[in-house]
């Protein structure tokens, strides 16, 4: 068995924002009913965070939970944790009807930190990024360019980026371009 390796392994472009790549990063697509008592416990349980409202992600370190749509969160965790945390997720809903699936080496993560990360982002994906709607904990399922991805705010100058990996080049590239376009003075 070959080792793991990440997308862009660890790929940085560094500038006044600077695009780097998370390296390994552990995810697990988690679909049931979001409501259920049990799937919200093994999810703090995993992960130590509490369940994120709609639009929002509740996050610390590498460990967080996304919300994706009324029946699915993404699950991070580091990347060595997964399949303990997959055999826990098993355990607790069994009976019930959910989807647990490892995605882990199916998606990149990449983040995006400068002065002007919000308006790199801004120029790429339909979402409205203005800071009187999006903040800080906010997350989006969106586009960037011509590709799915997901996207949060981590702090005032830093976005974390989820995209597939078979586009993680593209999306790289994409934000690189971006940011060197330099600030639009949008926000």
């Amino acid at each position: 068995m070959s080792d793991a390796i990440s997308a862009l392994q660890g790929r940085s472009t560094a500038g006044e924002v600077t695009i780097r790549e998370a390296g390994l990063c552990g995810m697990i697509t988690l679909r049931g009913d979001l409501s259920n008592a049990k799937l919200r416990a093994v999810c703090k349980k995993i992960t130590g965070q509490v369940f994120p409202d709609k639009g929002k992600i509740s996050a610390t370190g590498e460990a967080g939970l996304c919300w994706m749509s009324p029946d699915e969160v993404l699950v991070l965790l580091p990347y060595a944790e997964v399949t303990d945390a997959l055999t826990q997720i098993d355990a607790a809903l069994a009976g019930q009807h959910y989807l647990a699936e490892n995605v882990s080496d199916a998606r990149a993560l990449i983040h995006v930190e400068g002065g002007f990360a919000r308006e790199v982002l801004a120029k790429l994906t339909p979402a409205d990024l203005h800071p009187d709607s999006f903040g800080a904990g906010d997350f989006r399922r969106s586009h960037l360019g011509q590709v799915a991805a997901a996207f949060w705010m981590v702090d005032a100058d830093r976005f974390a980026v989820v995209c597939f990996r078979s586009v993680a080049d593209y999306v790289h590239d994409l934000l690189v371009a971006s940011a060197k376009a330099g600030p639009v003075g949008v926000f």
